[in-house]
């Protein structure tokens, strides 16, 4: 069956982690679009604030206090969605959290609470919504990380939590599409964004942590997820560097660990003295912020991104351009006309040739040549 994916406007949405950064971007985008949402997080009080907005900018919203490591409540946000508008289209598994540490110092139950979050609460999210979605067809739209593909020291387990998610993912795809499913499922790739990320991050080291550029506004990442709830896409790459540190890692995996072991645990940590250490890995989050306080450059958009999720548009803009150009070279070239053919010189005599002639020889003299 083909994938047959509604306008946002006439669509409901469910966003996990919709209570800060990429999350509540993504709602206020959504909102503004038409979307009916259906918001979860753990942190109530900015949920309420939200959702509050929306509808006084005349949007509709409800919100469920949900702790996504838990299947039952993951499965209440779903009933939540079809009591109050009799089903979802796009399902978004946002909620995630970190932990920045070395493997051999971070806690059993630090880990487990992690993989609770980032990978079972995906497992649970896709599943629920692919059983809601195989007769009516919709979006799931998971979010996996530049290190779905990479890993980097001190977020040794985030990164495998990634990359559980990338291979979740494509495994659900896959059996969606064998079954002939209307279900389209994205996979989101997003590089280092600036939102509270590394303050919601359980920190083992001392410092006070930081995201290795480049960085990105959380808002290209909402631009990529409204783009897969529209547009069925297998993958979309947030940030050129995203995509190339992918490429490298697949072609030329010694560099990227040499490059990662150098240079990228001093990328992650600042000068400053630790102050987030248990962040919001065991309860949530109280900032309700859209974006971090990275003290780095901070790229509002992705040229990258935004070529990729519209090839066919960038293909043909390259085109004209390539055109127009091509097409001013020959009208200057035209407009130089006969007399400024290139001209040849021999003992201080000019003599014009014109292009494409046979050289021409005098008799008994050598040949004449361009100069």
């Amino acid at each position: 069956m083909a994938i047959s994916l509604k306008p946002l406007r006439e669509q409901v949405m469910v966003i996990t982690g919709a209570s800060s950064g990429i999350g509540l971007v993504t709602a206020r985008a959504a909102a503004k679009k038409g979307a009916r949402l259906v918001l979860a997080s753990r942190n109530e009080e900015a949920l309420q604030q939200v959702t509050e907005q929306i509808r006084m900018e005349g949007g509709e919203a409800v919100y469920v206090v949900v702790d996504v490591g838990n299947r039952e409540e993951v499965q209440r946000l779903a009933e939540t969605a079809i009591r109050h508008f009799g089903g979802f289209d796009t399902w978004v598994n946002n909620a995630g959290v970190s932990i920045y540490g070395k493997l051999a110092e971070v806690s059993e139950e630090d880990n487990r609470r992690l993989f609770d979050t980032n990978f079972w609460g995906v497992v649970s999210g896709s599943l629920i919504a692919a059983s809601h979605l195989r007769n009516r067809g919709g979006a799931i739209i998971n979010l996996g990380s530049e290190l779905s593909d990479v890993a980097i020291p001190l977020q040794g387990m985030y990164a495998a939590s990634k990359h559980a998610v990338k291979g979740f993912t494509d495994a659900l795809r896959m059996e969606l599409e064998e079954e002939a499913a209307p279900v389209s499922v994205t996979l989101i790739k997003p590089a280092g964004i600036d939102t509270p990320y590394p303050q919601h991050a359980r920190n083992y080291t001392d410092h006070e942590l930081t995201l290795p550029p480049p960085v990105y506004a959380p808002e290209e990442v909402a631009v990529a997820i409204l783009h897969a709830a529209t547009h069925p896409e297998r993958d979309i790459f947030v940030g050129s560097g995203s995509k190339m540190m992918s490429s490298l890692n697949k072609y030329a995996p010694s560099l990227v660990d040499w490059v990662n072991k150098t240079f990228m645990t001093k990328a992650q940590v600042t000068d400053e003295p630790a102050r987030h250490i248990e962040g919001s890995l065991h309860q949530p989050g109280a900032d309700g912020r859209e974006h971090g306080n990275h003290k780095g450059h901070v790229m509002k958009k992705s040229l990258y991104t935004r070529a990729s999720m519209h090839p066919v548009l960038t293909g043909t803009v390259v085109a004209a351009a390539s055109a127009a150009a091509i097409a001013l070279m020959n009208k200057r070239k035209n407009k130089k006309g006969h007399l400024d053919a290139p001209v040849q010189r021999y003992e201080g005599t000019p003599v014009r040739q014109h292009e494409g002639a046979p050289v021409q020889y005098r008799e008994g003299e050598p040949p004449m040549y361009n100069i």
